[in-house]
């Protein structure tokens, strides 16, 4: 098992999760955040810190957001560690919860 960044995190990245995160799994790239999964040590500890609620193990994962999963992996070997909080961006609240935004991820 390991833990999956979802769709709701795009155009939302808060970073609450990566102050928490024992391994520093983290990646972080333009407008979304992705956990590498050989580096995620399935401690749960990000899943409650993310106000978005956009982390699920792998096998919990809502029905439509499977593709994640390979998305996380992909992504997180290109794209930077963090491991400290930063602002998120301005607008992060007005597209919280919003449907459809795969299409909006910045790679």
């Amino acid at each position: 098992m390991t833990f999956v960044v979802t769709e709701n995190c795009i155009k939302c990245k808060f970073t609450d999760c990566v102050d928490v995160c024992p391994v520093d799994c983290f990646h972080e790239g333009p407008n979304f955040l992705v956990i590498d999964p050989e580096e995620c040590i399935d401690c749960t500890l990000c899943e409650p810190e993310c106000p978005v609620e956009a982390i699920y193990s792998d096998d919990e994962l809502p029905e439509g957001q499977e593709q994640f999963i390979e998305l996380n992996a992909e992504l997180s070997k290109g794209w930077p560690v963090i491991t400290e909080v930063k602002p998120p961006p301005e607008d992060a609240d007005e597209w919280n919860g919003k449907k459809g935004k795969l299409d909006l991820l910045e790679r």
